[in-house]
């Protein structure tokens, strides 16, 4: 397994981007515990909490998926996507305002990871 740890570290450092976009929010808006009724803290706790949300699930999926041995290619597919649906999800739901596209984009893509892991894990131990 060599492949899941690139694409895990690189998502870590967009993790510690966004934590770091969160502390400075909170810390210039005066925002201690919770949101304080202000939308732009609402909107980047949101943008941190939906990346904690969903990809370690999908980075354990790949590494399922790349534990096989199989499919080298489909991981860093799998992999390069996550990344990218990740990206595009935070660009879009941090603009003011939001842009849908990017966000609808990175959705979509982060659920597509998910379900293509899922399937390709299900349908291999089916065939096994």
């Amino acid at each position: 397994m060599t492949i899941v740890p690139i694409y895990a570290a690189l998502l870590a450092l967009l993790f510690a981007l966004l934590s770091v976009r969160t502390i400075r929010t909170r810390h210039s808006r005066g925002v201690a515990l919770g949101h304080g009724d202000d939308p732009a803290m609402l909107r980047v706790m949101r943008v941190h909490a939906n990346f904690a949300e969903y990809v370690p699930l999908a980075l354990l999926l790949i590494y399922f998926v790349e534990a096989s041995g199989h499919t080298p290619w489909l991981v860093h597919l799998l992999g390069a996507t996550l990344l990218f649906a990740r990206l595009c999800h935070a660009f879009g739901m941090s603009r003011t305002p939001e842009n849908f596209r990017y966000r609808v984009l990175g959705m979509g893509l982060t659920f597509s990871v998910i379900l293509v892991s899922a399937a390709y894990i299900l349908i291999t131990a089916l065939i096994s």
